[in-house]
């Protein structure tokens, strides 16, 4: 099960972690544990079902055309020029001087 690693390392890690945690704590972080094993399993699958979505959504739509801002314009793709405007500039970003 865990390769090989037998019962005596079983034992000696469970020890050593009833020490550190305390008995009261073991159904504590137990349930924990499942919690976010579980969490894990449901985001993995809701990430596989997003994902088919998409898909599909794209197929109905081919050449499709990037989406438009807020202003009715598409954005255009990052690092080219006018692409951040003046007032999404990070504090202390100073503009060029204009000749």
């Amino acid at each position: 099960m865990f390769g090989s690693m037998g019962i005596t390392e079983l034992v000696l890690i469970l020890f050593i972690v009833l020490i550190i945690f305390g008995a009261g704590k073991l159904p504590q972080l137990g349930e924990g544990l499942g919690k976010a094993i579980k969490g894990f399993k449901k985001s993995v699958h809701e990430a596989d079902a997003i994902e088919i979505e998409a898909q599909q959504a794209q197929a109905q739509q081919p050449g499709a055309s990037p989406a438009p801002d807020a202003g009715g314009q598409p954005t255009p793709p990052p690092g080219t020029p006018g692409s951040t405007p003046s007032s999404q500039q990070p504090p202390g970003a100073s503009q060029p001087p204009k000749v």
